[in-house]
């Protein structure tokens, strides 16, 4: 059993009736959120092969970095099988659309993501490295935001997992073919479709460019803001955090719903979509008050640099 369904269980919070409806997969919501999300990335793309300038292209490494992490959001809410209800394009969509294009592997995510899920915030929470180190302080933090933005982390993340991955001889091809065949074909395919069509530039410049920046510090952002510096690793409803997400940072860092992480955590089979509802019905019932909330993600960042 999760460690956050010790002190509060999905009954606290949804009646039977609620839990039933709430917990409903869609496969038209999963085709329009993985849509929505390319539709985005194309565009960029559109927008700078019709007008080339340095605004645009800022404006698309920028946007492109933020749908990047849309991909990993989806990717997660696959990882869950709640990003569609057929189980087959779940798998398959989740992996092919979501995962790979960000040369990473929803099988592998799901393992570790599932032990985040049932220890969080504890010893055993494998995912507990990216939200120690922090509070810290503004100077470090900024250091940290230069590696996002240069490609510092891009590279050292790559190499950290082709080195995990190369490990042990035994084994040791099936774990890079494993990991490895679908992301390279998917990607060699997208930079051999943008070859043909004469303009490799925009594979570079508004895809690998913003995996290796923008993507790389949105994800940073995301992280701190759902576990970092947490006022109770015990209180489920304080080990995770909630932050409120505007229109800029819906674009950026909080795509996809995913800045409802109190109401994911405790109701991990709710598909998100259905978040805001649930935190909606937590606030309804008066949890408000006892919820690690935050008005918006410039907040969360004083709170973890305040050092």
């Amino acid at each position: 059993m999760s460690t956050q369904w010790q002190t509060l269980k999905p009954s606290d919070i949804l009646t039977s009736e609620q839990s039933h409806m709430l917990r409903q997969r869609s496969d038209i919501w999963g085709f329009w959120l993985v849509t929505h999300c390319w539709l985005i990335i194309a565009g960029a793309m559109v927008l700078y092969a019709l007008f080339p300038n340095p605004f645009t292209l800022l404006f698309g490494i920028i946007l492109v970095g933020g749908r990047q992490l849309g991909l990993a959001v989806l990717m997660h809410e696959g990882s869950h099988g709640m990003l569609f209800k057929t189980r087959g394009f779940n798998e398959r969509i989740t992996q092919w659309f979501t995962a790979w294009p960000l040369v990473l592997n929803v099988y592998a995510y799901r393992v570790r993501h599932m032990a985040h899920h049932r220890f969080t915030r504890t010893e055993k929470d494998p995912e507990n490295y990216l939200y120690t180190p922090f509070p810290v302080a503004k100077y470090s933090m900024m250091r940290k935001f230069l590696r996002d933005l240069t490609g510092i982390v891009f590279v050292r993340t790559t190499y950290g997992i082709f080195r995990f991955l190369w490990g042990e001889k035994e084994g040791r091809g099936k774990r890079l073919k494993d990991f490895y065949a679908g992301p390279l074909l998917l990607n060699g395919l997208m930079a051999t479709s943008f070859f043909m069509a004469g303009r490799l530039d925009l594979f570079l410049l508004l895809w690998l460019l913003p995996m290796a920046t923008t993507y790389q510090l949105f994800l940073r952002i995301r992280n701190i803001a759902e576990h970092a510096t947490m006022p109770d690793l015990v209180n489920p409803l304080k080990n995770s955090r909630t932050t409120y997400a505007g229109f800029l940072e819906r674009i950026t860092v909080a795509p996809y719903y995913v800045n409802y992480h109190i109401e994911h955590h405790l109701l991990p089979y709710v598909p998100c979509f259905r978040l805001p509802a649930i935190h909606q019905i937590m606030l309804a019932k008066g949890l408000g008050s006892k919820m690690e909330l935050q008005d918006n993600y410039l907040e969360v960042l004083r709170l973890n640099a305040s050092a």
